[in-house]
């Protein structure tokens, strides 16, 4: 079983208060039913993957009051990165999955000082509007589905990224782990041969 969670799991931001509540709830959800299913021996597994800022259309029929066009706070990612992700995780599951730099910035930045995460919400957390977006906003669905496909991009396709080098590594575990040793080989001769030219 797959849930699809969120940076903001992780981390409240202004003007998205039910977003990021309703994302908390799937995250201690599955934390607690991933124990009851292990205390029961049973075969069945939860993978927790948490999210970027995605280019959808929910920034298209949220229902808001803001004053301009709704947007994602950016970095964005195309949503098939996203779905790439979670199809590795289908195929090779695993507990809990980070998708793209700024979920994982997100996610350990808040561990590491919340009063600096609330500095940085502040700062940027309203920036959740584009006044040069004109596109017409579809009915909201907060009450009831919006009939018909509205497809999977929303209007950001010219700012959005279509991968990154963390979301690579993370379809390509393995490569990118030799390159990580051999980083770390390299770092670790360069270090040694600068210690002895020292001592020289």
């Amino acid at each position: 079983m797959i849930q699809v969670g969120s940076a903001l799991a992780h981390r409240g931001i202004p003007l998205q208060s039910a977003y990021c509540a309703s994302k908390h709830a799937i995250k201690s959800l599955s934390e607690s039913v991933m124990v009851e299913l292990e205390h029961r021996g049973s075969d069945v597994r939860i993978s927790q993957v948490d999210m970027p800022a995605m280019n959808t259309v929910q920034f298209n029929w949220v229902k808001n009051l803001l004053r301009h066009h709704p947007q994602p706070v950016p970095p964005i990612l195309q949503p098939e990165v996203c779905a790439a992700i979670l199809a590795d995780v289908a195929d090779r599951p695993r507990r809990r999955t980070w998708v793209g730099e700024a979920t994982v910035a997100t996610i350990l930045g808040t561990r590491l000082s919340a009063r600096l995460a609330d500095r940085l919400a502040l700062k940027s957390g309203f920036a959740q509007e584009d006044p040069s977006l004109h596109e017409p906003m579809l009915p909201p669905n907060l009450w009831e589905p919006v009939p018909g496909d509205h497809g999977a991009h929303g209007a950001f396709d010219d700012r959005a990224k279509a991968l990154t080098p963390q979301t690579w590594a993370q379809q390509h575990r393995g490569l990118a782990a030799a390159i990580g040793a051999a980083g770390a080989v390299v770092a670790a001769t360069a270090l040694a041969s600068g210690m002895r030219a020292a001592r020289r």
